[in-house]
């Protein structure tokens, strides 16, 4: 598995990564063993980039149970600023961001992890004082660099603070608003850039998708773009698998790091793993035209929150 530096950090980082939240909600009996499967196989892979958070339910107990003794093999990033599972007190304060950090770590069974985000999917900006918990983690050794994690306004706030080392945004075929500017000037400032959701429930060529963004509206959202972008017919040279696809044209674009993909399903990730060694890169042609394609009908739409 290619590895690329994590912007400015140091870190070395698996162009594919993988994202934990849907393994954090896996509620079937043998949930623990199938993510302790599919973390064990990705390291194994090559993988070395594992994204979690404070409030993804059992995600950072399952890395903790299941990999924690492979801890100098994986870069660690999670998140802070919503109350985790179990504790309790208020969203974005410091007093629960520190608190947060220190039940993190016990979770995942480690003194440190390698990247701490803020999680700020439903602020615009985070109060001074989560700031200063964040940065006191770091200073504390309890984070090497820190990071913040959200698309749109809120990105370009974090990018124009300079106070982050990374930052993780939206980017996929059917979501490239980070592509006007907010890529760009991410990788001008040294930020590392993570991407989440890039394969976009591999929408393109579907007819509904299925997974934890399936419920929440997400899913219609993403399959009506597709459907507006492909009403001017096939393309050519595009490939048949819709992760192919979408991982291809995700990857295409040098400012992305890693891109992170969450499955529950062993098999899945050892395909997308696959499909990054052994059928990437795309064609430029088809990148070049889903780019023209978004930018004909979407260039309006907001990344999806």
């Amino acid at each position: 598995m290619q590895r690329v530096p994590l912007g400015d950090t140091g870190l070395m980082v698996s162009r594919l990564g993988i994202g934990l939240v849907e393994m954090g909600r896996d509620a079937a009996p043998d949930a623990l063993e199938k993510a302790g499967r599919v973390l064990n196989s990705a390291l194994d892979a090559g993988i070395n980039f594992l994204d979690t958070a404070e409030c993804y339910d059992l995600s950072e107990e399952r890395v903790g149970l299941t990999v924690s003794h492979r801890r100098d093999e994986f870069i660690l990033a999670t998140k802070a600023g919503h109350v985790p599972p179990g504790m309790s007190g208020s969203p974005w304060t410091g007093e629960t961001v520190r608190a947060s950090i220190d039940h993190s770590l016990t979770l995942l069974r480690t003194d440190y992890v390698d990247l701490l985000q803020v999680h700020a999917y439903d602020i615009l900006s985070p109060p001074d004082d989560v700031l200063r918990a964040v940065e006191d983690a770091r200073d504390a050794g309890k984070a090497r660099f820190i990071g913040f994690s959200q698309q749109n306004e809120p990105a370009e706030w974090a990018i124009e603070s300079e106070m982050f080392d990374t930052l993780q945004t939206a980017f996929s075929l059917v979501d490239q608003r980070a592509r006007y500017g907010i890529l760009d000037r991410a990788k001008e400032r040294g930020m590392g850039v993570i991407v989440k959701r890039p394969i976009a429930n591999a929408v393109w060529g579907r007819d509904r998708i299925e997974g934890y963004y399936s419920t929440d509206g997400v899913a219609d959202l993403l399959l009506g773009r597709a459907r507006l972008m492909r009403e001017s017919g096939p393309i050519d040279g595009a490939p048949d698998d819709p992760v192919e696809l979408a991982l291809g044209f995700v990857l295409a674009h040098e400012q992305v790091d890693t891109a992170i993909v969450g499955t529950r399903n062993p098999a899945h990730m050892l395909a997308n793993i696959r499909t990054v060694q052994e059928r990437l890169p795309l064609d430029g042609a088809v990148v070049d035209e889903l780019r023209r394609r978004y930018d004909e009908v979407g260039r309006e739409w907001r990344s999806v929150d």
